[in-house]
């Protein structure tokens, strides 16, 4: 055996590349050393920047009723699409700009529920313009957070959290509102709006329990570079969208042989469900699209924390979900929900305690997309999906508990002397 390893490391030829290693650490060594810094650098310039901007935290108080279809949220949505900040190399890596996210959030305080879109201070007066021209009865407040007063401490909250991702590929959609037929404006009484029985529930949560779900957006473009020709190009969302339709066409044009050529007579026609599948992924992709984060945080005194809620919560999300995509915690799948919670009660309570403070510290900052919160979980849904999970349901949500405006605006009459 010394005799093998002594003819190894005498061998000229590992010799050789021994010395070229040698030789090539007088490059790579300088080399590891810039990155290391230009890396450094940006997350120095970043932290500035995100310490110079002024963050508002907006409440949207509903009317007693409203007629509007969630299409009118859509509209809202589209306009927060906004990539100006990383325009070119200069903002992005020298003076540490990021293009603006904003974080719409549904929360239930001892059963109370609100309605809060977060946002940089130079774009409230946009959304609330925008809010305004589709819910002409609605009222909007700069209201302080809710999550600065809260402190977890193990001895006296109990604490769960957890993240989203998509079960499907991301150009794949959700169950839409469009598909409920609720872009018609129907009358109420004919409403199905899959955001009730989440609503319904919060509102239902008894006093010291608190439900914070937080929906995290910025403007989605291609970042991406084409392993052809170098340029930056959208695989994640657009092309693999026409990727997934190319795919199931192939699949029924027919069966290859050795050459590649179509076997004759293994072609079809494409089913129904087929072409369901080809024009959801085209008008998917047709919307203006944002890179999502999701996250959703539980918590309540010891004594008032209840683990049967979580299914409640969970189900409230999954109910969005279809037979082409939906969403998952990221602990696992709805359905082996109880498992991950075993893989909770396993792990270390001081690694737990750590993970959960973790999520509570990025959760009030606000933070997805950057380091040292940049998650994992980071999908992309266009406006109509988006509008979908956050809008301001109508009458067909009777929770008592829903934060409304108590009586109705109206102009005062002309005659009135002055």
């Amino acid at each position: 055996m010394l005799v093998i390893f002594t003819k190894f490391f005498t061998d000229p030829s590992f010799l050789f590349a021994l010395k070229i290693l040698y030789y090539s650490l007088y490059v790579l060594i300088p080399g590891v050393l810039v990155f290391l810094v230009c890396d450094l650098w940006i997350l120095y310039r970043r932290a500035q920047f995100f310490n110079k901007q002024t963050n508002v935290l907006l409440e949207i108080k509903l009317p007693r009723e409203i007629f509007k279809s969630p299409a009118a949220m859509e509209f809202c949505i589209s306009n927060m699409y906004n990539t100006i900040g990383e325009g070119n190399w200069y903002e992005k890596y020298w003076k540490g700009q990021v293009r603006a996210s904003f974080s719409m959030e549904i929360v239930s305080i001892d059963g109370n529920v609100h309605f809060f879109i977060w946002t940089r201070k130079g774009f409230k007066g946009q959304i609330e313009a925008n809010l305004y021209s589709q819910y002409p009865g609605i009222e909007i407040f700069e209201v302080p957070d809710y999550t600065l007063p809260f402190n977890y401490d193990p001895e006296v909250n109990s604490f769960w959290a957890t993240e989203f991702k998509l079960s499907k590929p991301d150009a794949f959609p959700i169950k839409t509102f469009v598909d409920y037929g609720l872009n018609k404006d129907p009358k109420e009484e004919y409403k199905i709006d899959p955001m009730t029985p989440f609503i319904e529930f919060l509102g239902s949560l008894p006093k010291g329990n608190q439900v914070w779900l937080q929906i995290i957006v910025r403007a989605h473009k291609a970042e991406d570079k084409d392993p052809k020709s170098g340029k930056l190009v959208d695989l994640k969302w657009e092309r693999d969208a026409q990727a997934q339709i190319d795919k199931i066409i192939a699949g029924a044009k027919g069966e290859k042989d050795g050459e590649g050529k179509i076997i004759p007579g293994t072609g079809r026609q494409l089913t129904e469900v087929e072409k369901d599948i080809i024009s959801a992924l085209g008008r998917s992709v047709s919307k203006k699209g944002f890179d999502v984060g999701m996250r959703l945080i539980y918590t309540a005194p010891k004594d008032v924390f209840n683990f049967s809620n979580l299914a409640g919560i969970i189900g409230g999300i999954t109910h969005y979900n279809s037979n082409l995509n939906g969403f998952v915690p990221t602990g696992g799948s709805a359905e082996r929900f109880s498992n991950t919670l075993l893989v909770w009660k396993k792990r270390s309570e001081k690694k737990r305690d750590a993970e959960r403070q973790e999520m509570l510290d990025a959760y009030k900052r606000r933070a997805y997309f950057y380091r040292p919160y940049k998650r994992s979980a980071i999908f992309i849904l266009n406006t109509e999906e988006l509008a979908t999970i956050f809008h301001l349901p109508g009458a067909v949500s009777t929770t008592p508990t829903f934060s409304r405006v108590e009586s109705r605006k109206a102009e005062a009459p002309s005659n009135i002397p002055t």
